[in-house]
This record gives structure tokens, C-alpha cells and sequence, in this order.
């Protein structure tokens, strides 16, 4: 049956409508892109003053509702709509999170963490056995330079660009590949200070010299637009407890399709990499995609409150997410620095995270903490790291910037 083009487009219309996100129909907040409705799904809002998601982001009352029905199936077992987190649903997991960064779902594994992640693909090329050397830079996350220099005392050779004023310049990723270097290591967004690297200038680089590039994603996933595919990233990883809204325990593995049991060959087992495994026999078929990188039992609760966080960040939309947070940090960069605390975080960075340098920490950490207000402090490299999420609103800065300048030592 055909359908006329008014037809289509009125159809479309509706579809669109009905798939609108019901906080759109809502009053926003003054100043804010998202209305009560939405702080209100965060009860940590109402308690303290929270600036710290990119340490761990609150959970949120629809994943605490999905958890409290798994728990309802774990107490009871099945039935009157009870039901375990399933198959089905482990792959409309995989669809979802693999929509939210380019990908193809047979490229997504399920992982522990962020590290675990990356020590696939790492372990996966054999690094320091063929030699060759790694490129990362001093604004990547503390378990990858921990690993690559551990690899170092095996043979792998190691470079490690250092930061100019906070950022990255691609010229000195430049001069630290060359035709020798096996991969390239980055943070895609730095928990140091938010830094946003140029993720295609780097992949061209690399690919240029016959490299790969494995982005960690923790920092950027849910938080920041991720095409793998227009960045040209090859491997990939990301934890699910901060802008992916879930817990601890759980995360994602990306590897390029192609680069599969090739480049990163399998070098753990695990009965989900398989089916029809014949006991007698010892036979089994494997399955296809990045199956092949998961090993064991799987954690239903934790990938249920994935799974529900991603269908709530699609319900809000990344741009929208983009743009909240932007109102609250461009006003970070603006008036604390103008207070005394120098930003760490380069000028128009697109990141909910940004950073400051402190001189007296134990004044501020005491103000902070009778204020109720939670950032991050690193103690020893003297310097304040606070980040937004769609939760917050222009008075949580104000509480913020009102605490600090009362502090008796200015940052």
C-alpha cells in the first residue's frame, strides 16, 4: 500500500510526538534546561550540595525502582511481573549503549570496569612481547599510566606527552608517534580537569603511522557526543557509574569489528562466549561479535540499572544534557577564577567537568564539608575538580561560590 507524502509526513509528526520526552511538557527551571521534575528523580539533590558525578553519579529513583523489582524476583522468583534481567534485554543493552557511541551492538562486550576494558585490549596485542611502543599522555586516567609503565619494566617503551597549560597539543602527539608506535592511549575526557581531546586529529596521527587507538570513555560517555566512527577510534571502554548514571561493577567494551580475534585475539574464557557446548564432546559454537571478550557470571541488578539509566540519558537527550551543563560550567570558569581560583581547564572546553588550583586545601575542604557541598580535592596536587549533571541547578553554584568566598584562604 502506498502512502502519500502528507500522509508520511503527518505520521511522522505523531510518531515524533509521542516519542517527545515527557519533561519537555513541563516548565523548566529559571535558568535551566531541564524542569523540577528532573532534580527530584535525584533525592541526593535535596540532602547536600552534589558537584561531584564525575566521581560517582547518583543513582536516580527510576533505576532504584528497577532495582527494588530485581530484588522483588530475587526474594520471590518469577511471577505477577517478576522477571530476571534476560537475554533479550542484555541485547537491547548492547543496541542502546552501542547507538550512544556509533557503534555496531556485535562490537560491544560486557566488562567490569573501565581497566578491565583496556587490559583486554592490551593483553589482546601482546604489547611488550612484539615490541614496539605506546603513546598516552600525563592527563590520562592513574590505572592506565600504572599499566603502561608496569609494561615498560617488560619492554614495552613508553611515551608519555606532557600537558601545556592543561591541554594536549596535537603537535607533541605528533613528535611521540612514529612508525614503531603500536597504540595510542587516551582519555577521552581527563578526570584531571575535563580536558577534551581532539579525538580525530589523534586517530589520523595514528592511523597514518600504523597505529590503533583505544579511547577510555568513562568521562565522555553519556556526558559528551561519542561517534567512533567519525573519530576514528578502534578499541574502546567505559564503566556505567558516572554520566551512564548506573553502578559500580559494570561496563562496556567497544572493538572495532574488524579488529577482532586479529588484532585483539581472545585470551580469557567463559561460557557466554559460546553455545551448544557439548559436554561428551567437548564441542561448542562460538559466538559471534565481541562475545568473545566476556568471560563468566553475569551481573543481572548492575546491567538492569544500566540499562534502565540509558533509556532515561535517551529520554533527555544528549543535547540537551550538553547544554545544561554548559550553563553551569561556562559560569565556573567565569566567576571563580575572577575569586582567586585559577581554572585548570582550558577555555572552551565541552565537558561537565572543570578544575581549579588551590593554595590553602585543609580551608577549603573544611568550608566545603560545613557547607554540605561535595567536590573532589586532590589533596597533594592542590586542585578542585567540580562537575555537573543534569540535577543541578545555577543555586547549587551559588551555594558553591557563596562557601568559597567565605573561605579564609582564597584557591
Amino acid at each position: 500500500m502506498s502512502v502519500d507524502r502528507r500522509q508520511f509526513l503527518l505520521s511522522a509528526a505523531a510518531l515524533a510526538a509521542s516519542a517527545r520526552p515527557a519533561f519537555l511538557h513541563e516548565t523548566a527551571a529559571d535558568g535551566s534546561i531541564f524542569p523540577p521534575s528532573v532534580r527530584a528523580d535525584f533525592p541526593i539533590a535535596s540532602a547536600q550540595t552534589y558537584l561531584n558525578s564525575a566521581s560517582i553519579h547518583p543513582m536516580s529513583v527510576p533505576c532504584s525502582q528497577a532495582l527494588t523489582q530485581h530484588i522483588a524476583f530475587r526474594l520471590k522468583g518469577g511471577g505477577e511481573g517478576r522477571a530476571d534481567f534476560g537475554e533479550d534485554q542484555q541485547k537491547d543493552l548492547k543496541r542502546r549503549f552501542a547507538h550512544l557511541i556509533g557503534a555496531t551492538p556485535n562490537e560491544i562486550a560486557f566488562v567490569q570496569n573501565t581497566s578491565d576494558g583496556e587490559n583486554i585490549v592490551v593483553m589482546g596485542m601482546d604489547l611488550p612481547k612484539r615490541g614496539g611502543n605506546v603513546v598516552l599522555d600525563e592527563l590520562h586516567f592513574e590505572t592506565s599510566l600504572y599499566m603502561y609503565k608496569s609494561l615498560e619494566a617488560k619492554g614495552l617503551q613508553l611515551r608519555v606527552v606532557k600537558h601545556r597549560d592543561w591541554a594536549i597539543d596535537i603537535k607533541d602527539i605528533e613528535r611521540a608517534i612514529d612508525r614503531n608506535t603500536r597504540l595510542v592511549s587516551m582519555a577521552l575526557v581527563s578526570n584531571v580537569n575535563g580536558y577534551l581531546h581532539d579525538a580525530k586529529a589523534i586517530t589520523d596521527l595514528a592511523h597514518a603511522n600504523g597505529a590503533y587507538v583505544f579511547a577510555d570513555m568513562v568521562q565522555a560517555a553519556g556526558a559528551v557526543p561519542i561517534d567512533v566512527r567519525a573519530m576514528g577510534i578502534d578499541f574502546g571502554s567505559a564503566a556505567t557509574y558516572k554520566w551512564l548514571m548506573g553502578e559500580r561493577g559494570f561496563g562496556f567494551l567497544y572493538v572495532r569489528e574488524d579488529l577482532q580475534d586479529t588484532v585483539v585475539p581472545t585470551t580469557r574464557y567463559g561460557h557466554r562466549q559460546i553455545a551448544n557446548f557439548d559436554r561428551v564432546g567437548i564441542t561448542w559454537e562460538p559466538l559471534p561479535g565481541a562475545a568473545r571478550y566476556e568471560t563468566g557470571t553475569f551481573p543481572n541488578s548492575l546491567a538492569l540499572c544500566s540499562h534502565t539509566s540509558l533509556q532515561y540519558i535517551e529520554r533527555l537527550g544528549l543535547s540537551n544534557i550538553r547544554a545544561h551543563a554548559r550553563q553551569l560550567t561556562e559560569r565556573l570558569l567565569k566567576e571563580l577564577p575572577a575569586m582567586g581560583y585559577a581554572s585548570v581547564t582550558p577555555k572552551g572546553n565541552e565537558t561537565p567537568i572543570v578544575a581549579f588550583a588551590l593554595k590553602d586545601v585543609a580551608a577549603t575542604q573544611k568550608k566545603l564539608r560545613d557547607a554540605r557541598v561535595t567536590v573532589t580535592i586532590i589533596e597533594k596536587e592542590k586542585r578542585m575538580r567540580v562537575s555537573v549533571s543534569v540535577f543541578n541547578t545555577q543555586e547549587d553554584i551559588d551555594r558553591l561560590l557563596s562557601t568559597l568566598s567565605r573561605s579564609t584562604s582564597l584557591g
